[in-house]
């Protein structure tokens, strides 16, 4: 290849980070309580959730589909945990335990969303963006009939045990950072190291070449979509003991934020090339603008989605013109 690919797909990493770095300056100069431990560690842990979404959201996108389903599915699963861990509290005494299975029904229920928006698309033939804007639509719904248009609570006695999974600590970083970290550290290996992953990386970049190739689409996009399923159940694990409530309002405009943090890591939106450690920089960088507009008085942090949309709308526009470049 040529010498000046490298160099472009080297700037190209090294864009996200570099953005990272001009925030944190800026956060710096906007508010001396920015670089607290309490902020910092509330930006870690904040970053978590969108970014376990959005390394799922990575595959998804690198195999050329969309998920626009993830912010309400983080909901109805948050629900689902909720009335399992109350309902369970009348036949069994081991808070823990009732944990434990809430957990793995929660695994179990991310993993049949995705199954059917995989399948939804690739057996019904049904275009992605349609069928999880449809998916998106009744899993919203589903929360708010379950809640009965209000606010589902987690019973105290579980939420004071189950409250240490989102406020405990190991070596100092809250336990979401490290449940973050190993999601994408497993997220890097399945898509770089594996074959599944350039499988991934074969059927963005040309379907039918794919297909010609006897690759298993249809099975490999079915897992991208899966796998975006328990990503959403793992996020919402430990998004759950955070306030102990879910309602239809839980993860309004998770799906802008992940898809944003997976453009802006540098994953290119039509499938083909993805990058889970430029996610997880995306991730950060989306929880630091948020924060900085909380610190200051210049811009209201109202406008924190608007500044979002933005920030994807530039980043594809910007990605376009790269592509054409290097086309020429």
């Amino acid at each position: 290849m040529p010498e000046k690919y490298f160099a472009a797909i080297d700037l190209k990493t090294a864009g996200p980070f570099l953005a990272l770095i001009a925030l944190i300056v800026i956060g710096m100069l906007v508010n001396e309580a920015f670089l607290s431990t309490g902020n910092l560690s509330n930006i870690l842990a904040r970053s978590s959730f969108i970014g376990i979404v959005a390394i799922g959201a990575t595959f998804v996108i690198t195999a050329g589909g969309i998920d626009l389903s993830v912010g309400a599915m983080a909901a109805f699963i948050s629900g689902c945990m909720i009335l399992i861990m109350n309902s369970l509290m009348e036949s069994i005494e081991s808070s823990v335990t009732i944990i434990l299975l809430a957990i793995l029904a929660s695994i179990g229920i991310g993993a049949l969303a995705g199954l059917l928006n995989g399948l939804l698309t690739t057996k019904a033939k049904i275009e992605a963006f349609i069928v999880t804007l449809g998916t998106m639509g009744i899993y919203r719904s589903l929360i708010t009939y379950m809640a009965d248009g209000g606010t589902l609570s987690l019973n105290f006695t579980i939420g004071d045990i189950y409250s240490e999974v989102y406020y405990g600590t190991l070596l100092g970083l809250p336990y979401p950072v490290w449940v973050f970290l190993l999601v994408a550290v497993v997220g890097y290996i399945l898509l770089n190291k594996t074959v599944f992953g350039r499988h991934c990386f074969a059927i963005g970049s040309n379907e039918q070449v794919a297909l010609y190739s006897a690759i298993h689409v249809d099975r490999v996009k079915t897992m991208t979509y899966m796998l975006q399923g328990v990503c959403v159940s793992i996020a919402t694990i430990i998004y759950v003991p955070r306030l102990g409530s879910a309602s239809g309002q839980t993860g309004i405009l998770w799906e802008l934020e992940a898809i944003a943090a997976v453009i802006i890591g540098g994953t290119v939106l039509k499938g083909g090339y993805g990058r889970i450690w430029g996610t997880v920089v995306g991730a950060l960088i989306l929880t630091l603008i948020g924060n900085i507009l909380n610190l200051t008085d210049a811009i209201s942090n109202y406008l924190n989605g608007a500044v979002q949309g933005i920030i994807v709308i530039v980043a594809v526009y910007l990605q376009r013109g790269a592509w054409r470049k290097k086309k020429h």
